[in-house]
């Protein structure tokens, strides 16, 4: 149990000090910089995180297995995954598209009813994958 607790120590401190390391060395002046500094972390803390989530969580890792008490683990994986990533399709269509019908609605205020109905697509695709996941669940 320490071993994992110190894994987890290590995941944060490495994380954050990069990001702290890297701005206080005036590393961030330009935008390609700061770019390049975020893939950095990103691609080190996402297989971090992950490694630690297979350490903490060993019955994760048997989501694949061949016997059927666990095979439904891959259910709950897809209906997770489509539920997450339809959410965060949605909040980056409505995010974008938000911003536009405001730009276009200060502009002229006659097309606020348009501009609502492309949010309201916008962020049916969250539904969509709630959907979705709530169909997979009901097959497992």
């Amino acid at each position: 149990m320490h071993i994992i607790l110190w894994i987890a120590v290590a995941l944060v401190i490495g994380t954050v000090g990069t990001g702290v390391l890297l701005t206080f060395q005036d590393y961030l002046a330009t935008r390609t910089k700061l770019k390049k500094a975020l893939r950095y972390n990103l691609f080190v803390f996402i297989p971090l995180f992950l490694m630690a989530i297979l350490v903490l969580i060993p019955d994760i890792s048997l989501a694949a297995a061949e016997n059927p008490v666990s095979a439904s683990g891959l259910g709950f994986i897809a209906a997770a995954l489509c539920t997450g990533l339809a959410t965060i399709g949605a909040g980056y269509a409505v995010g974008a598209v938000g911003s536009s019908a405001l730009g276009a609605v200060s502009e002229d205020p006659k097309i606020l009813g348009k501009t609502l109905i492309f949010v309201g697509l916008a962020e049916g695709i969250a539904i969509y994958g709630l959907i979705i996941s709530i169909l997979i669940l009901g097959r497992l």
